[in-house]
């Protein structure tokens, strides 16, 4: 289960923030009670995360381009 908090860019590998995207915002296959699709515009998280996964922006950033 991913932690609660997202590893910081400083702090973090690519590999380490984008194992946090993919088991945080996991596709639960249910559109109505999950709601990632209705968050990220149906894009999939990885792709509009794709600044935190990078390291270009801590993750509040990238959430911020989808609000």
């Amino acid at each position: 289960m991913a932690s609660s908090v997202a590893p910081s860019v400083a702090s973090s590998t690519r590999e380490e923030r984008l194992a946090y995207v993919r088991e945080r915002y996991q596709c639960l296959a249910d559109c109505d009670q999950c709601g990632l699709c209705r968050l990220f515009h149906r894009k999939d998280p990885e792709h509009a995360l794709r600044d935190y996964i990078d390291g270009r922006k801590e993750l509040a950033e990238a959430l911020m381009a989808y609000r």
